[in-house]
Formats: structure tokens, C-alpha cells, sequence
């Protein structure tokens, strides 16, 4: 199973850090944001699980940012605050907040609620390619997510089906992430599912990412962009950027 990765945005680096340190240590990946664009840029290009959000945010509310995020966004967002008044988390769970924690905290309560968000929330994350209409830009390929085209160095359009279409937009949207055939299919099928595949339905995922790699790598045999992870499943592992 991928690692789940946790979003911190506080204006607060030690408090960052804290988390940071005490969250990776359980064994889960931590990035920070200190602004609501650092924090709306991580969101829009790469896969989140999971959100801690402080409500006392130096720019704007942290409830403010949270209806932002849930404008397209179903990731599980766990509130932390010094304001642990009732109309406070009140508040924090009508701007879509999935929990509500009051600083300080236990660290060991704080690890609790987020295992309890993951069992009730199982993976509503970013990780679903939803309606993305920007452009990315991997190794010599262009795909404009409007049109759904891919276009090579050339100029030329590589047509793709809908099918390998969908699953280009999900490795672009989780670039050197490593993703289970279990969260592909999730994707693709638009549900949110930790349900272990078949035999069979395992092997479609396997031929998908093999048609791709046949469209979009040098040597499909070889792959250097979509690497099979042991034990896993497939990574892209390639440098991705996307024009808003």
C-alpha cells in the first residue's frame, strides 16, 4: 500500500515541525504550507490523504480555506486550533471539517483521530483525476487536459483511449508517487474503495499501464516514465509541471 501523505498548513514552522517530525516517525509522509497558495498549489498537483488545517491562518481564516478546498476537493481536513469554544468547532464542521482538534494537544490523541478520519473517510482524496483542465508538461510529452491531447516534442497528437486517457491523468496528477493497483482502479472508476483486487482485475491494470508505456515510452520493455514498484505497483517518475 502507498504511503498516505499528510498536508500541514500553519502559519507556524515549529508547529510544522512537530508534526512533521512526530507524523513521519508513525510512518506517514508530511509536507507543510505556511499560505493558502503553497497550500492550494500542493493540492491542485499532487495527491493528498490528509489535511491539517489551523483556523488561525496570518492571511485568512482557516475555515475560509477549507470552503475553498471543498469547492472540488473530498480530502479528509482535521481543524487545529487555540479555540476550542462550542460555535467554534461548530463552525469548523459546517465549512466541510471532517474533525476538530484544540491545541495543545496529546500527541497520541492527535495520531488516534487520524487513524479514526482515515477508517471513516477510506480514501477521498485528491487522488481521483477529477475535472482538470490545465496542461502538463513530463519528458518530451505535452497533455492539454481540456482537450485531452497528448503531443509529442513533434507537434504530432499520440491518440490514447478513454481508458488510457483517464490513467495519464491520474500519474500526472500524483507524479513520483507510488500508486497501488488498488488506488488506480479507484480512480478510474470514480469510487473511493481499499477493496483488495482479483487476479483478473489486477491483470487489467497491469495490460492498461502496459498500453500506455507503449504510447508514451522509448522503450516499453524499459520503461523510464511509469517504473513498476515491487511489492506496490506503478510510479510516474518523471519531473511534471502544469500551466494554471
Amino acid at each position: 500500500m502507498a504511503i498516505r501523505r499528510i498536508l500541514v498548513i500553519d502559519d507556524d514552522p515549529d508547529v510544522c515541525a512537530m508534526l512533521k517530525q512526530y507524523l513521519t516517525r508513525e510512518g506517514y509522509a508530511v509536507e507543510s504550507a505556511h499560505t493558502t497558495q503553497a497550500a492550494m498549489s500542493i493540492v491542485g498537483q499532487r495527491r493528498v490523504d490528509l489535511i491539517f488545517l489551523d483556523v488561525m491562518l496570518g492571511e485568512e481564516s482557516g475555515f475560509d480555506v477549507c470552503k475553498k478546498l471543498r469547492a472540488d476537493n473530498a480530502v479528509p481536513i482535521i481543524f487545529l486550533s487555540a479555540l476550542s469554544a462550542d460555535h467554534h468547532r461548530l463552525t469548523g464542521y459546517q465549512m466541510g471539517g471532517d474533525d476538530y482538534i484544540a491545541k495543545p494537544f496529546n500527541p497520541g490523541l492527535l495520531l488516534a483521530r487520524v487513524r479514526a478520519v482515515f477508517r471513516r473517510t477510506h480514501r477521498a482524496s485528491s487522488l481521483a483525476y477529477r475535472r482538470d483542465a490545465r496542461t502538463y508538461h513530463f519528458d518530451k510529452w505535452t497533455f492539454h487536459g481540456d482537450r485531452e491531447e497528448l503531443i509529442g516534442a513533434d507537434g504530432v497528437e499520440t491518440m490514447l483511449s478513454k481508458r488510457e486517457t483517464a490513467l495519464l491523468k491520474v500519474m500526472l496528477a500524483n507524479p513520483q508517487i507510488p500508486l497501488t493497483r488498488e488506488e488506480i482502479a479507484s480512480a478510474l472508476n470514480g469510487e473511493e474503495t481499499e477493496e483488495t483486487l482479483d487476479a483478473q482485475q489486477s491483470r487489467a491494470i497491469d495490460v492498461l499501464v502496459g498500453r500506455l508505456r507503449q504510447k508514451i515510452e522509448v522503450n516499453a520493455k524499459a520503461p523510464k516514465l511509469i517504473k513498476t514498484m515491487r511489492g506496490t505497483g506503478y510510479q510516474l517518475c518523471c519531473a511534471v509541471s502544469s500551466d494554471e
